[in-house]
């Protein structure tokens, strides 16, 4: 199965640059040279991941995750020339699974967008079909790689949803910050990075008005669902 990429830059020499090595990993690329030309390429062309720039005409990046936040839960990977951390941050607040800073490596682009699409399509809904996790009104259909409270729908990033897999896989149990950064991000850990506590807060604001009602803080130890 190929699957497809929107990479969405208004410089051509960085789309063709990462097109080059998406195309050799045997990806499917769609390209758009603004915000609005991405969000028509996201409607009508049907993804699977998108790169999106922050800085484009018509309407920026961050307005751009807004919208497919509305109706997808696609990996998304933030490429901006903004290096700022609170840049990074918000990108992730919006719904962001990953950030990458310009200048950039192009194998470091593909390999990331190999690690999301392991995560998300293989890792994530292939290897688990028809399971069901539930903790108290909390339920998740890991075929689906969908979260239900009662009733109600929560949507989630990618990342949000390994650690809602992790979480509710072992109920009750404490993990480090390093088993949730390696499961959830595919990577080694970093000690220095905190999108662990940023996702973890988005997860708490989304799962309840109190903060500590579902997923706890063990000050010096880590995090555990319970």
């Amino acid at each position: 199965m190929s699957y497809k990429i929107l990479i969405a830059d208004d410089e051509a020499e960085i789309r063709s640059l990462i097109k080059l090595y998406l195309e050799n990993e045997d990806y499917e690329v769609l390209e758009a040279g603004n915000g609005l030309e991405a969000l028509e390429c996201f409607r009508t062309g049907n993804p699977d991941m998108c790169i999106l720039d922050i800085m484009m005409p018509g309407m920026d990046g961050y307005n751009v995750l807004k919208k497919i936040r509305e109706s997808s839960n696609i990996p998304v990977l933030i490429l901006s020339a903004k290096d700022e951390y609170s840049e990074k941050i918000l990108g992730l607040n919006l719904g962001a699974d990953d950030y990458i800073s310009k200048p950039f490596n192009p194998l470091e682009i593909a390999a990331r967008v190999g690690s999301q699409m392991r995560r998300f399509y293989k890792l994530g809904a292939g290897d688990k079909k028809s399971e069901t996790l539930s903790f108290r009104d909390l339920t998740l259909d890991v075929d689906g790689c969908i979260l239900t409270k009662g009733t109600e729908k929560i949507d989630l990033t990618t990342v949000e949803y390994k650690i809602m897999e992790l979480f509710m896989s072992h109920p009750e149990k404490v993990f480090t910050k390093q088993q949730i950064y390696e499961y959830a991000w595919g990577e080694d850990f970093i000690v220095a990075d905190n999108n662990i506590m940023v996702s973890i807060s988005k997860l708490r604001t989304k799962l309840s008005e109190d903060p500590s009602e579902y997923i706890k803080t063990l000050r010096g130890l880590g995090y555990r669902l319970g």
